[in-house]
């Protein structure tokens, strides 16, 4: 693979990053430039690439072999796993130069940042080179004209952003699952953080704000508007909006509620009251019900819905009308393996299983943990004293519940010194300068 001498940034985003193995290590999600203190345009001292587990490193641009908009590939050497930390003297292209609002020379014509390239020099140095400026025009109907210019043909690109857009950082963010966006949003000043949060749409933000760290859920709620707030709230499953709600003082909870259609409002309200810690308080209240003279057929065409979580579809919950919690009386479970060995005509009567006692309101959740690992199941049902089906706990509840609270929150995952848990070496901590690579 031969690596072009102008690359565009924003068509790095989100391309795989291997090894010299030919093992993907991560993604590329950003280029740290390092301000020089001459009107030279800003050198591109590496990516940032995150791995799994959310960890955002820092890839030496000496380390990197070659670029092409299906791959990054690295050389040889110990990739260091140290957590990326920008140092004062570099700008995160994508991050602080996207959706800038700029000016164009000569003339002064107004205009937003929508891409930045980076060019090689013929001593092997890479810098920002040309931007990709959109004109800003009255017309609502007519997008303005796209310049491809030189970086000192464009006045705004240094110093404190104003107020600006979010439609190319969106654009760049677009294909993200919801808990890559929420890593990257926790990378943006708060104040960016949440003008892009609002600009998602609601069921898009409502997916984003289930994997941020609580503090963070909050502060984005707060910054909307409460009708705007209500409909993201409507949006969230209802454990999910449940926990959210509970992060905020009683009176903010009854506002927002009210807001809130009372068909989406009255579940949410009910997981509230619930004890922390127990079955209840983690529960959903929208698992897959049906009745026992639904066909299998019709089973599986339910959990296909694509709305539904693997964990949630991993199974269905047979009760007597009605089909809502808290439904008639509970009658058992199907497993989506039973339901892909019967004929589609059988009836769910017919092959229901109800041999594991179904979980109280009250269950604790180290029980609830227990009986699960137990009896290998991703999800189980929980029952009120009169045996009728108010939710399911599932394995991600669990799991969400029983790692520390702020186990969503970056900076509080350990960061390894080396792929050992030993220091790594000189060679491995990438070129001097940057604290990218620390």
């Amino acid at each position: 693979m031969s690596t072009p001498n102008r690359v565009y940034i924003a068509r790095l985003a989100g391309v795989a990053v291997f090894d010299p193995n030919g093992d993907q290590v991560g993604r590329v999600r950003d280029a740290v430039a390092r301000i020089r203190p001459t009107q030279r345009p800003p050198e591109v001292v590496g990516l940032v690439a995150e791995m799994p587990m959310r960890r955002r490193i820092f890839l030496s641009i000496n380390r990197i072999t070659s670029i092409d908009p299906d791959a990054v590939v690295l050389g040889s050497g110990t990739l260091n796993l140290r957590r990326f930390s920008k140092r004062p003297n570099e700008l995160l292209v994508l991050q602080e130069l996207l959706d800038r609002r700029v000016q164009l020379d000569p003339g002064g014509q107004p205009g937003a940042v929508v891409d930045v390239a980076m060019e090689r020099s013929r001593g092997g140095e890479w810098a920002l080179s040309r931007v990709a400026v959109r004109e800003q025009t009255s017309r609502l109907t007519r997008r303005g004209h796209l310049h491809q210019v030189d970086w000192d043909r464009v006045r705004g690109l240094s110093g404190i952003a104003d107020n600006r857009g979010t439609a190319n950082l969106l654009a760049v963010l677009e294909d993200m699952r919801p808990a890559d966006l929420a890593n990257a949003l926790q990378d943006l000043p708060d104040a960016r953080r949440n003008e892009v949060a609002a600009a998602l749409d609601d069921e898009r933000l409502a997916d984003v704000l289930g994997e941020l760290p609580e503090r963070d859920q909050v502060e984005i709620l707060a910054a909307l508007d409460r009708e705007r707030a209500a409909d993201v709230l409507e949006e969230m499953d209802p454990d999910d909006a449940a926990d959210l709600l509970n992060e905020l003082p009683p009176p903010e909870q009854d506002v927002l509620l009210d807001l809130m259609e009372p068909d989406e409002a009255d579940p949410v309200r009910q997981l509230l009251k619930y004890t922390s810690g127990t079955a209840g308080s983690v529960m959903t209240s929208e698992p897959v019900i049906l009745p026992p003279d639904a066909t299998v057929a019709e089973a599986l065409a339910r959990i296909r819905e694509e709305q539904l979580s693997p964990a949630i579809a991993a199974q269905v919950f047979v009760t007597r009308a009605p089909m809502t919690t808290p439904t008639g009386r509970y009658l058992g479970i199907v497993h989506f393996q039973r339901l892909l060995r019967e004929p589609p005509a059988d009836l769910l009567g017919g092959i229901v299983i109800n041999d594991i006692d179904p979980l109280r309101p009250t269950t604790p959740l180290p029980e609830i943990t227990r009986r699960m690992a137990t009896y290998d199941l991703v999800a189980m049902p929980v029952v009120d004293r009169n045996n009728r089906l108010v939710g399911a706990v599932t394995v991600d509840d669990v799991l969400d519940h029983s790692l520390p609270r702020d186990w969503r929150d970056r900076d509080a995952i350990p960061t390894p010194s080396g792929d050992d848990g030993s220091e790594p070496s000189a060679a491995a901590a990438g070129p001097a300068g940057g604290g990218s690579d620390g």
